[in-house]
């Protein structure tokens, strides 16, 4: 099991990044959460089997077909036993 924490900048709202990050994470067995920054950017984390980790930490430089990523900042996170499935949080 491996998990990160993300986030990701540039324009990266608004263009369904977080529905997008959400459905790409469910198809990968991932689990976490995702939501906007007031600052613009948007925030992840993921955890689950290795290559599924790595496979959404890929997709993030790209995101959805919408989005321009500008940078990925990924930190190695502590699996959190308590995160069942994936949710879109609010706003922080």
């Amino acid at each position: 099991m491996k998990a990160i924490h993300v986030i990701i900048t540039g324009d990266v709202q608004g263009v369904a990044f977080r529905f997008h990050a959400k459905n790409k994470a469910l198809s990968l067995g991932i689990s976490g959460w995702v939501r906007n920054r007031l600052n613009g950017s948007v925030e992840a984390f993921f955890q689950g089997e290795s290559s599924a980790v790595d496979a959404i930490a890929a997709w993030c430089h790209q995101g959805p077909p919408s989005a321009l990523v500008a940078h990925v900042l990924f930190e190695t996170a502590t699996v959190d036993a308590s995160l069942k499935g994936f949710v879109v949080r609010s706003t922080c």
